[in-house]
């Protein structure tokens, strides 16, 4: 069946084999505008997809940042000693009781939109501004949920700050992502002295594992980025004379920057761990109140240990290389499932630890959605609008955006604190701010407000805080951890998941009791173990780390969608449906053919490619054009189908033929573009080679300008 792709612009041929003379030339699909005569160079058998090894470069220290919603960080291992994770600095300033090996996710921009701070130091400086000089000033915190909340991001997408300023979406990351790298750079440079940044350091950047390409590839052009700064920003970093050169990483170092998947980076980390670096949930004697009683995860494991005696060969060759005893303790083939919860979502992945050399093979696609942590701060700001209204709370955060941030700071205090045994009543400060503006807007003051609301459970304090008694935090971390455990609930249904064994409870939020009670009592019933490990808060990041340090160690990933090109196809009666047919010089043909490339959910390999062939339809194009298309389901036939939609392009830039277009013996038009595309890394990739020079060709896909 001859096939021929629907792009627009540019022509070309397409095939698996540049071996088939061609056919004549049929138009395109009338559907494509702009598309002109394009004609294939073979039938449209898809070749079978080739493994080829991934080529690392060399870095002497990997970094890697967790940009996460609520809260970031950066660690850092040096390529002799991979596995010694050395954690960032102790920030200044910060919350009693918290640890600082991590920094709010707040930047400061100048009113002028120049970088002035991040994390405490941002939200600490502007906390101590003038009322009046802070609305000036752009604030912005918990921005990363709107890379994933908006369905059509690009490269202009707009943040809104606290004062309702917006500005480039871009920008704002990637003023971030600089401020970790000088921060990561000048501490590396103290323990190094002798390091060269250039060719030298592996940036890993991690995202959640269920967003969308366009979104990973806007993480990507943000490290790109060199972002507006001014003097004063400058003089603030070490060696400022070489600031304006690059953002996190260059466009022509990109393999530099690597994108981590955050539940791939805490199973990454996991199956390093030792039995007593784990708590097992489901091992909490029955009764008790205290969170804390809770009992090492080794002997749970002591059965199997007794039933693998026979196997002690293969367990000690697992442990000596490196994968932690608890895993030499699982059988070859075990799957567990890592749930991921974090300020902005809940990411789950479904792993199979690869014997003997432990590596990972994902056995279900990333699966997840907007469950975390911020959605327990956002029951908070609906009871409050419940209680002063939603008007007042929506003008408040803009006319006081100072003690605004004032209040959720107090409120995320409490929030740590809030278990599923507390008897006592938990104490919120509001500002007096707060209770000024609302005596001044209201006409009465906020107890009034309280009595004459329907919220029964929180009460006024004489000492100016709100009383909130038990099942009031209940009801607010009720929502959230109810979608956590039906995403997770969901994903057990599945027959991949099937005989799961271990459930890792990581990220930020799986530090809060009140969602540990809740999975455990939700999922301990299926005889699943839920396992936390002991720097919970910190086991992506440490995670990211090694990845860096060996990209390989996920073997085989699946693929969240269907991927694929619209083509012609030989017209069949019967078989195609009568409104797609098209003739033209006297053939049949089929148009808005779906071509897959990869289908949803199918397993491939890392360095698996995808080969196709594509010929310029005109001598001395420069430049050729197809457009990619995507779908959730794996038997789409047509680009027209129910949920098929564009996602994006994929660019062949063409450097002019060596001595014409004949060059190299081929008829005019005749060039073949061999390309091959990647779908088992953390990005889709593609790489291009001039079949009659042997030079590579400037690929890339974008899904960004859709």
């Amino acid at each position: 069946m001859l096939a021929v792709p629907e792009m627009d612009l540019q022509g070309l041929y397409i095939g698996s084999s540049p071996q088939r003379s061609p056919v004549p030339s049929p138009p395109a699909s009338p559907r494509t505008q702009e598309s002109c005569g394009i004609a294939p160079l073979t039938p449209s058998q898809s070749p079978k997809p080739e493994a080829r090894g991934p080529q690392q470069a060399p870095f002497s220290v990997v970094v890697a940042i967790d940009f996460g919603t609520t809260s970031s960080g950066y660690a850092f291992s040096f390529a002799s000693d991979p596995e010694a994770i050395h954690m960032m600095r102790k920030w200044e300033g910060g919350d009693p009781g918290v640890a600082h090996q991590k920094t709010p996710t707040c930047l400061l921009l100048t009113p002028e939109g120049a970088f002035h701070s991040f994390g405490y130091t941002a939200r600490d400086y502007y906390h101590d501004l003038d009322p009046e000089e802070a609305r000036d000033w752009l604030y912005f915190e918990k921005f990363k949920m709107k890379i994933h909340s908006t369905t059509d991001l690009t490269l202009k997408t707009q943040l809104e700050a606290v004062n309702g300023k917006k500005m480039p979406a871009l920008e704002v990351f990637a003023h971030a992502l600089r401020f970790f790298k000088e921060h990561a750079l000048q501490e590396l440079r103290e323990q190094c002295p002798s390091l060269l940044e250039k060719d030298t350091v592996r940036w890993v950047l991690t995202v959640p594992a269920i967003w969308k390409q366009p979104a990973k590839q806007f993480m990507r052009e943000a490290a790109y980025l060199v972002p507006f700064q001014c003097d004063a920003w400058s003089m603030m970093l070490p060696n400022p004379a070489n600031h304006h050169q690059a953002g996190l990483v260059s466009r022509e170092d990109a393999e530099q920057l690597l994108i981590a998947l955050e539940p791939e980076a805490a199973s990454v980390y996991c199956r390093k761990l030792r039995l007593h670096q784990l708590v097992d949930l489901s091992s909490r004697a029955p009764g008790r109140g205290c969170l804390g009683e809770r009992r090492s995860i080794d002997s749970s494991f002591r059965q199997a240990r007794e039933q693998l005696r026979r196997s002690r060969h293969s367990r000690t060759f697992l442990v000596e290389s490196g994968v932690g005893e608890l895993w030499a303790d699982m059988q070859a083939g075990d799957r567990y499932v890592v749930a991921d919860c974090g300020g902005g979502t809940v990411d789950l992945t479904v792993h199979q630890l690869e014997q003997p050399h432990g590596t990972l093979k994902e056995l279900y696609k990333a699966s997840g959605g907007p469950c975390g942590a911020v959605g327990v701060d956002l029951a908070f700001e609906q009871l409050l609008g419940r209680i002063f209204g939603e008007d007042f709370i929506t003008t408040f955060k803009r006319q006081r955006p100072a003690a605004w941030v004032d209040l959720t700071i107090a409120f995320e205090a409490r929030k740590r604190t809030a278990g599923p045994h507390r008897t006592g009543a938990l104490n919120i400060s509001l500002p007096f701010s707060f209770i000024d503006f609302y005596r001044k807007q209201g006409g009465h003051n906020v107890e009034t407000a309280l009595r004459k609301s329907s919220v029964n459970f929180v009460k006024w304090s004489s000492h100016g805080m709100l009383r909130m008694s038990c099942e009031a935090m209940n009801e607010l971390f009720q929502p959230t951890v109810s979608g956590i455990i039906q995403h997770i609930e969901a994903l057990l249904e599945r027959p991949e998941v099937q005989g799961a064994k271990l459930l890792f409870l990581v990220g930020g939020f799986a530090e809060s009791a009140m969602l540990q009670h809740a999975v455990q009592a939700a999922l301990g019933a299926r005889g699943l173990r839920v396992v936390v490990p002991h720097d919970v808060a910190l086991t992506i990041l440490k995670g990211a780390v090694l990845f860096g340090q060996a990209p390989g160690v996920v073997r085989v990933r699946r693929s969240p969608l269907t991927y694929g090109v619209g083509v012609l196809n030989r017209f069949v009666a019967g078989v195609h449906p009568p409104d797609k047919l098209l003739v033209r010089d006297g053939r049949r043909w089929c148009t808005d053919v779906f071509e897959r490339f990869v289908a949803a959910e199918q397993s491939v390999a890392l360095g698996e490619e995808v080969r196709r062939s594509y010929c310029p339809a005109r001598p001395g194009q420069r430049r050729v054009l197809i457009n990619l298309y995507c779908c959730a389901a794996e038997d789409a036939r047509f680009i027209t189908d129910p949920g098929v939609r564009k996602c994006g392009a994929l660019s062949l830039e063409l450097e002019p033929a060596e001595g014409g277009p004949d060059a190299a013996g081929m008829p005019p038009g005749r060039r073949e573009i061999r390309a091959a595309m990647q779908f088992g890394d953390t990005e889709i990739k593609v790489t291009a080679v001039d079949v009659s020079t042997n030079r590579s060709v400037r690929a890339a896909i974008d899904f960004l300008s859709n």
